[in-house]
């Protein structure tokens, strides 16, 4: 690689970091503080929550890296025409690939890369994410471990105990049943356990209250009682694998056994094409990042900033495919649409690049971000002046 293209793809992936890291971290953080209840609710330690937040950072990678991208091209493309370096290396007769070509290679290996996370590493993340919740949920005595504190166990079932003693030992149980609409169960026992199982709930030396809907109550006492937490705990302790958790193996030949594939195949579709499509997006930004940003112009051209076109038709063209692939569930002729989305914007940009053309916005939607800019501008200065200082007496 020439000098001069070691040095573009330098500061390229330099800004490609300096963009992703920040990015990353602000929305990881928030998909990890909507699952704090997972700790809050059933007791885990904080090497659980941790080992959960790092199976989480998978799913967010991919999604990423073509933005962060799109930013570091724009920026840095931006810089060096201020600086006047597209000036000077247009003017010392350098072909244009010697721009591109590190830019694309950049970008080849991002794609490579969300490729690998996408189909190999996410689906095993997001498989140990489910395990753990389903385990999370169906050990009770996780559910229960907060001593005189009501914890509903499903819906309309509450357990409360005293106390927690070693071996398994629970005193002072308190269960309030009311799943079925035909009567209310609540069981007093000084003492139970759940065996090992995790499908019976033993309680010993205690009553039970049945309540029927017209208000009558009966009352049995019992020297020892097997309340069944079977249909609770099968369902709990087992994850359910979705499309999205299966790696591409699986994808490209289902088990016709499995019991979610036989339920919704077509989710398994729309799933495989969407991860033959995601993957190339970042060489697909590239191109027409670097068909808006790649070209010298002069500085007293009013315009906007690079950056604002090539991220908002990145944004158009990700919605556009998120939609085509939500859309392949009910309809299968999206998948052609999935796949014209990267393959026509690739082409078009491709084009302009051929030519030496700069891409860039309809007049009408540059003309009305533009307006948009300049009030936002004007509004701030003119907030600014009014919190300033006074003037001098």
């Amino acid at each position: 690689m020439k000098l001069l293209e070691t040095y573009i793809l330098r500061r390229v992936g330099q800004m490609f970091l300096v963009a992703l890291l920040p990015v990353l971290a602000i929305i990881w953080t928030t998909q990890v503080l909507q699952r704090i209840n997972l700790v809050t609710d059933s007791g885990q330690s904080i090497g659980s929550f941790a080992k959960l937040a790092t199976m989480i950072l998978p799913s967010i990678i991919p999604v990423v890296l073509p933005f962060a991208l799109v930013i570091a091209i724009t920026q840095t493309l931006t810089t060096m025409n201020n600086d006047s370096e597209l000036t000077v290396i247009d003017a010392a007769g350098a072909r244009r690939s010697v721009l591109i070509r590190p830019i694309l290679l950049l970008a080849a290996v991002i794609s490579v890369f969300s490729f690998f996370v996408d189909n190999v590493v996410e689906p095993r993340a997001k498989t140990v994410v489910r395990q753990m919740i389903a385990e999370t949920y169906a050990d009770l005595l996780s559910s229960v471990i907060e001593e005189k504190t009501f914890r509903k166990l499903d819906e309309g079932l509450y357990v409360q105990i005293s106390q927690r003693m070693a071996g398994r030992m629970l005193k002072g149980l308190f269960v309030a049943d009311e799943r079925d609409p035909a009567y209310e169960l609540i069981y007093y026992a000084k003492e139970g356990a759940v065996d090992d199982t995790g499908t019976t709930l033993i309680m010993h030396e205690g009553e039970v209250h049945r309540k029927t809907p017209d208000g009558n109550v009966s009352v049995i006492n019992f020297d020892s009682y097997s309340f069944d937490l079977s249909d609770m705990t099968e369902s709990r302790g087992q994850a359910t694998l979705r499309a999205s958790d299966r790696d591409l193996w699986f994808l490209l030949n289902p088990d016709p056994a499995d019991k979610d594939y036989t339920i919704r195949p077509q989710s398994y579709r729309a799933e495989l094409h969407r991860r033959l499509t995601d993957w190339i997006l970042p060489v697909v930004f590239a191109l027409f990042s670097l068909a808006i940003a790649g070209d010298a112009r002069s500085h007293r051209e009013a315009r906007l900033h690079p950056m604002v076109s090539a991220l908002a038709y990145a944004f158009a063209m990700r919605w556009a495919a998120f939609y085509a692939a939500n859309q392949i569930d009910t309809d299968p002729e999206y998948i052609a649409v999935l796949y014209a989305i990267p393959i026509v914007s690739s082409i078009v940009s491709i084009v302009f690049l051929g030519l030496h053309k700069r891409l860039v916005m309809p007049s009408f939607i540059r003309d009305r971000i533009s307006s948009f800019w300049r009030q936002m501008q004007e509004r701030l200065l003119a907030a600014t002046g009014r919190t300033g200082g006074g003037t001098a007496q």
